[in-house]
């Protein structure tokens, strides 16, 4: 069985940080492209970040590029976001996510269907 469980959020004021984690099993992780998407109250779903199989293709938003970084550590079957200088509109859930194909090129702006439960990330003062 695929279990995507992410961990990591919580509150955090205007500029400040957080790393999320995705603890990946029941799947060869290291064979799928894997992604970062949002959403925040009262709006959809929203593409973040993606990354290569072996993590040295990433892909950003417009909107977290220069902020956030995505990483990967296949010996460990985990997926990372590192969220730097945050903003009040970073607030979401934040959901890991696995590519669809096996062996398929990471790509942007895609939102598979295969999420985590999810990781809340406020940002406030």
């Amino acid at each position: 069985v695929v279990q995507l469980v992410e961990s990591g959020g919580g509150l955090v004021q205007p500029g400040g940080s957080l790393r999320l984690s995705c603890a990946a099993s029941g799947f060869t992780f290291s064979a799928y492209a894997m992604y970062w998407v949002r959403q925040a109250p009262g709006k959809e779903l929203e593409w973040v970040s993606s990354i290569s199989r072996t993590g040295g293709i990433s892909y950003y938003a417009d909107s977290v590029k220069g902020r956030f970084t995505i990483s990967r550590d296949n010996t460990r079957n985990t997926l990372y976001l590192q969220l730097n200088s945050l903003k009040t509109e970073d607030t979401a859930m934040y959901y890991c996510a696995k590519d669809p194909v096996q062996w398929a090129s990471a790509t942007s702006d895609k939102i598979p269907s295969v999420r985590g439960q999810g990781t809340q990330v406020t940002v406030s003062s």
